[in-house]
């Protein structure tokens, strides 16, 4: 029997049910559910609906539905066609006649969407968290190979050398972002649609506002079409999400280049490695490449809804029950994908010697040539000249970098700069890969966490 069988003279078809059903999968927002519902019969209570009495039976049969869940003994009748139809059903099983007031000046569409807010609410907090982990454990390996250095690569050829701490630094800033993103996020959809009924709100005497502060919500709705047809906050989580896994990937894709043979700047721990059924000698940086791939994923998820959402008139419609598999999808994948990296990187070797020998190429200095010139006072596109030349003779002739600029009057003496091994060294503007810029940037990222940690903490419920 079907909550609105009232209005019907037929059962529902089998192949409609089929299609129908979400508590297959709407099932893990049980918590939220009750929660929700916890502050709606609050709120009718407040209101003169409810009597204490009546009030507080209902909220022990929530508990016991609750615990019935915890310890996996919630039974799904054949007509518990969603999550919230079984809790409503289960708990009027147990409270009896007085159950039946639980859905008072209620619809299931404001419901919903109070309950996937709540669930988006812990899942940006649990997602920003977990972002902020990672971002601080890049900082931390680089912290373990102190001086540690290699080349930085624009259009995947050598150009500059960095320092490790710069370079998996700028996977921290990136994170960091992405950090701003979910909290941003947490707070735009910090807005209780309870209250908004199906439609157009209710004739009873019910107070949003109330059961907006029940639940942390900073705000009621404002508009009670909005406020059920509204999934703009499940599009930003996918979007958050979706360029968080394009960071990810990118993360990834480094690590397995890092890990070839043919680099061999660094190594994995075992136990985030995996080996060849086959081939005895292999050690696959799986980790890496499974979060390179998710980042597909992610990005479909967000298409999946924004496509669904894209010709819906006002207000609600069924297909917004195609929001949640992509939402819980994208949720639990980029918490997978954090730890797994977090944990990568904390086993991470990074081989100093083989990294260096890469980076201390000379024609990597080519630019601090070309400065050195224009300090001397040669405008900077003659210097680029000058030095290019040399470049193109070194690589023609096979003969050391040095050895060239060496030879040429115009530039023997800029070749100071490359004999010292000053190049690292000399990258000391603001925001620079060289050590003396680091310190600043050092600052400035601990400032930035301690923000960040803070605004978390501050808009958990």
């Amino acid at each position: 029997m079907t909550l609105w069988h009232g209005r019907f003279s037929e059962s529902m078809s089998e192949s409609l049910w089929r299609l129908s059903e979400s508590y297959s999968f709407d099932h893990l927002l049980y918590r939220y559910d009750i929660t929700g519902s916890r502050a709606h019969v609050r709120g009718l209570v407040a209101a003169g609906l409810l009597d204490d009495d009546e009030g507080e039976q209902i909220l022990l049969a929530l508990d016991q539905v609750e615990e019935e869940f915890d310890r996996g003994l919630f039974t799904r009748q054949p007509t518990d066609e969603d999550v919230h139809m079984a809790i409503e059903r289960r708990v009027t099983e147990i409270a009896g006649a007085v159950g039946a007031k639980l859905h008072t000046g209620r619809s299931r569409n404001d419901q919903v969407a109070t309950t996937v807010r709540l669930f988006t609410r812990d899942a940006l907090t649990d997602l920003a968290s977990r972002t902020l982990d990672l971002a601080t454990t890049l900082v931390a390996t680089a912290e373990r190979f102190p001086g540690a250095y290699l080349p930085g690569y624009t259009h995947f050829q050598r150009a500059q050398p960095v320092l490790l701490a710069h370079h998996l630094g700028a996977h921290a800033w990136s994170l960091a972002r992405d950090v701003d993103r979910l909290i941003a996020t947490r707070e735009r959809a910090s807005v209780s649609p309870l209250g908004a009924g199906a439609i157009a709100g209710s004739s009873l005497p019910l107070d949003p506002a109330f059961t907006a502060r029940e639940l942390g919500f900073a705000r009621p709705f404002e508009n009670s079409m909005d406020a059920v047809s509204d999934r703009d906050f499940i599009a930003e989580t996918l979007f958050d999400i979706a360029l968080l896994g394009t960071h990810l990937s990118r993360m990834g894709e480094e690590l397995v280049l890092w890990t070839t043979a043919e680099f061999g700047f660094a190594a994995l721990g075992d136990a985030y490695t995996t080996g060849s059924s086959m081939l005895p000698q292999k050690k696959n940086s799986d980790v890496a490449e499974l979060a390179r791939g998710k980042a597909g994923r992610f990005i479909g998820n967000l298409t999946t809804l924004l496509v669904v959402l894209k010709g819906l008139p006002l207000t609600y419609n069924r297909d917004l029950q195609e929001d949640k598999e992509p939402l819980f999808d994208s949720v639990e994948q980029a918490m997978t994908v954090l730890d797994a990296l977090r944990g990568a990187y904390r086993s991470l070797e990074f081989r100093v010697d083989v990294a260096r020998e890469a980076a201390d190429d000379a024609s990597l200095a080519a630019i601090d040539v070309a400065e050195e010139l224009v300090r001397r006072g040669v405008p900077f596109r003659r210097a680029h000249e000058l030095v290019g030349e040399a470049v193109g003779e070194s690589m023609r002739s096979g003969r050391p970098f040095l050895e060239v600029l060496s030879g040429r009057a115009e530039l023997a003496d800029a070749a100071e700069v490359v004999r010292d091994g000053s190049a690292l060294e000399r990258r000391r503007s603001p925001g620079a890969s060289g050590p003396l810029a680091q310190p600043a940037q050092g600052a400035a990222w601990s400032s930035r966490v301690a923000e960040l940690r803070a605004r978390l903490t501050a808009g958990e419920a």
